[in-house]
């Protein structure tokens, strides 16, 4: 009876982890590629990870995720308009979730606002 009972948990783990999707996000430095490569990645994968030196301190190496739109970002986030540098322009711009503004701070045309 133990034996099947230790079966039964481990087919259980096994299916409960086969049912959340894997998701790999792939790693691009955007430093050696151009605006337009960056931007087809985005649009091609809907989300990807960028990395690029600091224009601020010299050898540190930033990173963030980067998204197509909004439907690759949290609920309670939005897709905002970034830059990053790139290749062949050092503000190539690109979206990155950002999270939602409180309604009750919202005013009028504000990014990412849905009150008004």
């Amino acid at each position: 009876m133990k034996k099947f009972l230790a079966s039964l948990a481990i087919a259980c783990a096994v299916a409960v982890a086969s049912a959340e999707p894997a998701f790999s996000i792939s790693r691009y430095n955007s430093a050696g590629m151009s605006c337009a490569a960056v931007q087809r990645a985005i649009d091609r994968e809907g989300a990807v990870i960028l990395r690029y030196p600091s224009r601020n301190v010299r050898g540190m190496t930033l990173y963030d995720r980067y998204v197509a739109d909004s439907g690759f970002c949290d609920g309670h986030e939005y897709a905002d308009r970034v830059t990053v540098p790139t290749m062949d322009t050092p503000r190539c711009p690109v979206r990155a979730c950002k999270r939602r503004p409180d309604p009750e701070d919202c005013f009028p045309l504000q990014p990412g606002c849905t009150r008004f």
